[in-house]
């Protein structure tokens, strides 16, 4: 979890290992963001705090280009795609969405429990995680846990 004091999370030696329902052709896999840090921020189409979010991520990936990946997982049901491909097009999002089920929330899953939204987590090239926070992140905090990577 995100530490009060600001420090990162120490990395852990093993690559997180994840997979999601892409809501386009665009993969958000630890495949497909290795070599890079990933930022990844889970959210519902309902929440306003995830709205900001997810706008502080829109903003940052338009300054960073293509030197960090970005993604968003939306928590909901494949039947819902239309609904998060509104909300993509509506915030302006350009890099890859996709959806998350109970598996992606819950504490066995690739990044331990996700018990709100929205939670970011910050992963090194290497895709071991270097921050995971619970609520809204500015833009100057996730580039503090982002330095250096």
């Amino acid at each position: 979890m995100s530490t009060k004091a600001g420090s990162p999370l120490p990395s852990t030696e093993k690559a997180t290992q994840y997979v999601f329902d892409p809501v386009d052709e665009r993969p958000v896999s630890s495949a497909a963001n290795r070599g890079k840090p990933t930022v990844i921020v889970f959210v519902t189409t309902g929440d306003i705090v995830g709205q900001a979010q997810v706008s502080y991520l829109v903003h940052m990936a338009r300054n960073d280009g293509d030197r960090v990946n970005y993604a968003v997982v939306a928590l909901h049901p494949r039947k819902e795609i239309v609904l998060v491909d509104a909300y993509r097009k509506t915030l302006g999002v350009e890099f890859p969405v996709a959806l998350g089920d109970h598996g992606a929330t819950n504490a066995a899953g690739p990044f331990g429990a996700i018990p709100a939204v929205p939670t970011t987590v910050i992963l090194d090239r290497e895709g071991r995680i270097v921050w995971k926070h619970t609520g809204l992140a500015k833009n100057d905090e996730l580039r503090g846990h982002m330095r250096g990577l």
